[in-house]
């Protein structure tokens, strides 16, 4: 069975200073092509380590990523470093998921269904909607 490109279970001890079990492709470059039209590059990466619970214990960027941010000084951030870069790139996160929905689908146990197409009247349509509706009025008092 081969490995997949978004998720990797280490077979050897990682480089990273954690004690991860394996890695989630959060994002990397798409190399589009008459031949593969959604061919991954790793120029550009950032990946989600994990224990061997399936915690996250860092992300790891790569040279490239960590040359255009002089803010961090290792290619291995967590905490407020993770959470700023995981942050400024939220939005390509964002897009490369949904270029491979399936995927991360399941990946992450989700179900191949969207709310969207889900009957108004059914049980799961109502547990999936928001209960909270927030309002903002331009006439607030401070």
């Amino acid at each position: 069975m081969s490995q997949s490109p978004f998720i990797r279970v280490y077979q050897r001890k990682s480089k990273s200073p954690w004690d991860d079990h394996s890695t989630v492709l959060l994002l990397a470059d798409i190399d589009e092509n008459d031949n593969n039209p959604r061919a991954l590059q790793f120029t550009r990466y950032i990946y989600l380590h994990r224990d061997i619970k399936g915690q996250h214990l860092g992300i790891s960027i790569s040279k490239s990523l960590l040359e255009e941010h002089a803010e961090f000084d290792t290619q291995y951030l967590m905490g407020l470093e993770m959470m700023m870069l995981l942050l400024m790139y939220k939005d390509d996160i964002s897009a490369f998921c949904e270029l491979f929905t399936a995927e991360f689908q399941q990946i992450f146990g989700l179900p191949r269904f969207s709310i969207l197409t889900l009957p108004n009247n059914s049980g799961l349509s109502r547990l999936l909607k928001p209960k909270l509706k927030l309002t903002f009025s331009s006439n607030a008092k401070r």
